[in-house]
Parts: structure tokens; sequence; C-alpha cells
């Protein structure tokens, strides 16, 4: 029994396979590839443990195609190069059969590696499937990106994860001949961090360090699990623990909590540049326009990042932390578009007020598209009193300006400027 058990009940099909039914449930976008023996280039981007190898498996068993896997930690260009010919070989150009390549974390291939992808991928040699916890966005060449779909996987809920371990117990050839009693789970889901491969890792531990009857409680749990609280694990829960007591600390304006958070992530081997998003993030989200400076220092950090590395990017990313940290804090900007995007989930495609239209043709200006329109540099103070929002909306205020020096000013220009229209 060497084999661990979540190898062991790794599912094999569709059917076994838990959540991710936006993607592989009845009327799922992937199910619906694999009916139709068409699957395109994907990359399958969410958290550690949640699936993403094993999907990769099935779609390639269900669809009947040859499979081939990488590991961007061990492989280097040479060998993307004899998979690539290997797969050429095995399948048909251009047809359903083509074979999958499979690429566990795809973020780590470098610029050249990636680039080594795209002639294969390209000219239907391969299928490719990119496996992922970071952004593709930042972390896939935008050529490789623009050939493969992005596909979400989602964090498991406490469901899926009991289910699995109620699979294991019914299914596993070994688990299943023990008395087990399943008397509590919020430790032990705990301790996974929604990870599911390390739930039934830790859930094994368990059962082979004990006779039976097994009675599995919070408290056997955390006796029987040791947890180095000081351990930073880049892949699993201290990752999103750490970050996000490291952003907390900065919203809170404590400098001092966050170089000490920053630290952490950066003695534990944390990407860089993963930080430095964070806080070009933060920097709208929760400062904004009370000092909009910090966008500006949080892109030029991540800028700086990229090009420096570690270890001197600490420097760079300690300033940063520091000046958000001290910044003046407002979400009023996060807050405006959260607002306007809920208006228009509510009121769909309202019209474009005709004076507010583009009038590039004769048509155009006859049906009086831009007709009354004030050009705003026409008057005084740069400034005409219309209405710039669809008749049906008019008047609703989205943006309220947060209490703080730069903003208040802001308030008195709006409530000077639209006295009649809006209520500041």
């Amino acid at each position: 029994m060497n084999e661990p058990l979540a190898e062991r009940i790794r599912p094999k099909n569709l059917d076994d396979y838990i959540s991710q039914q936006h993607l592989v449930g009845k009327n799922g976008i992937l199910t619906n590839h694999i009916k139709q023996g068409i699957i395109p280039s994907l990359i399958l981007w969410g958290p550690p443990g949640i699936g993403k190898t094993t999907l990769a498996n099935i779609i390639a068993q269900e669809s009947d195609r040859p499979f081939y896997t990488l590991s961007a930690i061990s492989s280097g260009v040479k060998d993307v190069r004899e998979i690539i010919e290997k797969a050429k070989n095995s399948g048909g150009l251009f047809t359903s059969k083509n074979p999958i390549l499979f690429i566990d974390e795809i973020h780590r291939f470098s610029k050249s590696q990636q680039d080594s992808l795209l002639g294969a991928v390209e000219k239907g040699w391969v299928t490719l499937i990119g496996a992922t916890t970071e952004n593709p966005s930042f972390e896939v060449i935008p050529a490789l990106l623009s050939r493969c779909q992005v596909y979400i996987l989602n964090s498991f809920d406490k469901e899926d994860l009991i289910a699995l371990l109620d699979r294991a117990m019914k299914k596993d050839e070994f688990i299943s001949k023990r008395k087990i009693e399943l008397l509590e789970t919020d430790a032990l889901i705990r301790v996974s961090g929604g990870d599911a491969r390390k739930l039934l890792n830790v859930f094994e531990l368990l059962v082979n360090s004990s006779e039976d009857p097994v009675k599995i409680t919070d408290t056997f749990v955390l006796e029987k699990v040791q947890k180095n609280t000081v351990h930073y694990d880049k892949t699993g829960e201290q990752h999103y623990d750490i970050i996000s007591a490291f952003i907390k600390s900065i919203r809170g304006s404590d400098p001092n909590a966050a170089i000490y958070w920053l630290a952490r992530m950066i003695e534990g081997g944390e990407d860089v540049k993963f930080i430095a998003r964070r806080l070009l993030i933060l920097a709208s989200e929760d400062i904004g326009n009370a000092n909009p400076t910090a966008l500006i220092l949080a892109n030029n950090t991540f800028q700086a990042v990229s090009v420096i590395g570690h270890p001197e990017s600490r420097i760079t990313l300690s300033q940063c932390a520091i000046y958000l940290a001290n910044s003046a804090k407002s979400n009023a900007s996060y807050e405006a578009i959260g607002n306007a995007q809920e208006l228009v989930r509510k009121t769909g495609d309202l019209s474009v007020p005709l004076p507010l239209r583009n009038a590039p043709t004769k048509l155009m200006k006859d049906l009086d598209y831009g007709k009354n329109y004030k050009y705003a540099h026409n008057f005084e103070n740069n400034f005409a009193n219309q209405e710039f929002l669809p008749k049906e909306i008019s008047s609703t205020k989205l943006y309220e300006p947060g209490n703080n020096p730069r903003e208040n000013a802001f308030r008195e220009v709006l409530k000077n400027r639209w006295k009649d229209k809006y209520k500041y």
C-alpha cells in the first residue's frame, strides 16, 4: 500500500468527479466538448488540490486520446520538444484525436519554454492542457494564452470535501475495511485548507495511526496532526492566510505588521511578482483617489521586481508596503464600480442619449446623433451642465467620495457642479 489514498481513489471518469459542475456537470462546457469530441487547448486555473490533474486525465480518457504529461518544475525545452515529437507520431494532424499534452504548474515555465509549445499547439500536433495556481494573464505568454481557453476551477466547499471522505471510506480497498466513525469534520477540513489531496493524506494518517474503531473528532485531529505554524507553504493554506494578513495589515494602516508578513512570505520563497500584484490591486481597491500616487508606486514596484528579481526586490516591496500602509485609505472607487455593475445587471442595455452618440455618417447626423452635445471646453471652467446618463437612471449617484482630504475636495467640486442633479 505504497500508493497514497488520494491516488487510490482518484476519479477515472466524469461521473465520479466531485465539484466543478459548471465545467463537468450535465451541461458543463467541458462535458459538451468531450461529447462532441472536440477538445480545445486550455488552461485550468485554480488553487492547489482541487482536481486539475485529475480533470486533465479524465478528458484524455473520455475523449480516447494519447496522453503525455510534463511538470514545469523538472522539465526543460529539450523535454518539451521530445514529447512534442512523440505526440506528432502518435496522432493525426488536425483530427479530433490529437494527443493531449498536460503541463502541470505551467506558470513555472520560462518564456522560452512556453515559446517552444507555440508551434505544436498552432499546427495541431498536440492539444495543450496547462494547470496553474496563478493568474494565467500574468504567467502565460500572450501568444500561448491567445491559443487557449481559460477555465477557472473553484475551491471545494465543505460538502465536496465530506463527499471525498465518504468515498474513501466506502470505496478504498484498505480504508473501507476499517471501522471509522466520522463524528466531526471541522478540524480536518481546516487542516486541509480546502486541498483535497492534503485532506485525504491527513485522513489516511489518522486512520493508519489508530486502532479500530477510529473515532474522528476535532480534538482527535488536532492532537494527531502536528502543524508547524511557522512554516510557510506557498502552495497551500499558509499561502492564502499570510497574503490575507499582509493585505489586511496594509489596509489597516499598520506598516509594522505589513513588513512582518512580507518577511514571512519572502523567507518562505513566495513569488515576488505575486506579492507585487497584490499590492497593485490594493493600491486601487483600498487607497484609490485618497492618494493616486499609491497606484503609480505600486505599478512601478511591480515593474521593478519583475526586472530585479530576488533577493534585491525585497527592498522595493518593503518601500511600497510601508508607503501604502501609511497612505490615506478609500474604497470609494471599488464601491463605485460595484454599484455601477449591479445597476447595469438590473437595468440591462439602456440606450445611449442621442447627444452623446458618435455621428461619423450623414445618416447618423440626420437621425440627431450627437445633436445638442455641449463641448465642455467651450464653456466657463470647462464645464457644461448636461445629461450623461440614460434617462431611465438619470440622477443616480454611484460614486460617493471617501472621507479623506483629497476626496473631500472632490466632494466640494461635485457638490458645486451638480447641485441640481446629484446629492453630495
